[in-house]
């Protein structure tokens, strides 16, 4: 018997994740650089797989992926907002500013992806069986593509700031050129980025 908070957290994961392709489709319209571009429709491909495994990881604990809590109502809720922050700056007719927007809300929407998928590898090691192994298999496969979303992301962001407030900027970021997928790699990337003047 799974805890109802294990529930919760597998259910508001499914739905930040569904959020998600709605966030990458509406930051692809955003997006200026051709190689920002390419990397977002990576991750909106990602996010998509994403989606079908935390619904496969329902179908095995026997969960409706469809349940609705008050908690999955504000997960929908805070992705339908970064959706329209999109949205708004891209009408706004600055396609750079709306560029770092789209950026930003990358940003927050992985940092939560992170958070749940970091929940939910510690909450594998408590269950059993199929569920167990259910859990860990996606772990496995995903946590490494969470990690590259979130550090590369925030490296865009830095630097499209950077960029945009006339300071040297590294572009394509660092993180995105040394290829980092842990938090002490995106650091030291960030310490050693060679901006252009």
């Amino acid at each position: 018997m799974i805890s109802a908070q294990f529930t919760e957290l597998l259910l508001q994961s499914l739905e930040h994740e569904r959020g998600g392709v709605k966030v990458y489709t509406a930051a692809l319209k955003c997006a200026q650089r051709p190689d920002l571009h390419a990397e977002w429709q990576e991750y909106l491909s990602q996010t998509e797989e994403h989606v079908e495994a935390l619904t496969n990881i329902c179908e095995v604990f026997d969960v409706d992926p469809f349940t609705t809590t008050p908690g999955t109502q504000i997960v929908k809720a805070l992705g339908t907002s970064l959706v329209e922050a999109m949205n708004t700056a891209l009408a706004a007719g600055d396609p750079a500013a709306a560029q770092i927007v789209a950026a930003e809300c990358v940003v927050l929407a992985e940092t939560k992806d992170h958070l749940d998928w970091e929940l939910l590898g510690e909450a594998s090691k408590s269950l059993g069986g199929d569920e167990r192994q259910a859990v860990q298999d996606a772990y496995e496969k995903i946590e490494d593509e969470e990690d590259e979303h979130l550090y590369h992301t925030q490296g865009w962001c830095r630097e499209l700031w950077m960029e945009s407030l006339g300071l040297p900027a590294e572009l394509p970021p660092p993180e995105e050129k040394q290829d980092v997928t842990t938090a002490a790699e995106a650091q030291y990337a960030k310490e050693m980025r060679q901006p252009r003047h």
